[in-house]
């Protein structure tokens, strides 16, 4: 099932299949959310802490470019204005959040190798904290989107 529109075409199917089998990506989020929701690193060393944040920028890379490449950004083939805009909008927002979590696992190295204090940590914990809404959120509206694509292409709207 497609939707498409001026500029965008919504592969529903293959989008969510990008989701769903990106193991790695949701069992590093869970393990970094666990990880960051003390007050100390317990038992985490800092250069794991480090390696961890590397590797969730490099999946987050991988994970962005499948979605634009083969998820919901395809040539267009029908026009329906109302979803182009939001999926246009969520597609922005892949290259903020890649800024943004760039910049985590950089800050991550510096304020961990350098200092490896317990208010490092903490600045760490915090941007990976806020950094991670930001992520839930615009997971959960492409979620949406693929949701109103399908109901769309069903009919259930008729």
């Amino acid at each position: 099932m497609s939707i498409a529109t001026a500029t965008v075409t919504l592969n529903a199917a293959f989008f969510q299949e990008i989701k769903d089998d990106n193991q790695r990506l949701q069992e590093l989020q869970r393990e970094l959310r666990e990880i960051f929701a003390a007050d100390r690193p317990l038992g985490v060393s800092r250069f794991t802490l480090i390696d961890l944040l590397a590797e969730l920028r490099d999946l987050l890379a991988t994970h962005f470019a499948l979605e634009e490449a083969f998820g919901y950004f395809d040539d267009p083939i029908d026009v329906a204005p109302h979803l182009c805009e939001r999926a246009e909008s969520l597609r922005a927002e892949h290259s903020e959040l890649f800024v943004e979590v760039c910049h985590l696992a950089d800050r991550a190295a510096d304020l961990l190798v350098e200092h490896g204090t317990l208010a490092g940590y903490r600045t760490v914990a915090r941007l990976f904290r806020e950094f991670d809404q930001r992520f839930k959120k615009h997971e959960a509206e492409e979620t949406a989107l693929i949701m109103q694509a399908f109901n769309a292409d069903i009919g259930a709207g008729d």
